[in-house]
């Protein structure tokens, strides 16, 4: 239980990361963790499959 809630709060974060991006060309990931560059990508690997987790757990609920 505790899983699905940490995925879909990533999930919610990448979402909101995107629209900063779309919007104003923000990048709140680069932003909070640009001072170790290798982290960044990382970060977004992460909560990409936390999106694609949560997207598949929640369509079998």
């Amino acid at each position: 239980m505790a899983l699905k809630r940490i995925a879909l709060f990533l999930a919610l974060l990448g979402g909101i990361n995107w629209g900063l991006v779309g919007a104003f060309r923000f990048d709140l990931v680069t932003f909070v963790f640009g001072f170790f560059p290798i982290l960044v990508p990382i970060i977004q690997i992460i909560i990409g499959i936390a999106a694609c987790y949560a997207l598949f757990t929640y369509m079998i609920k």
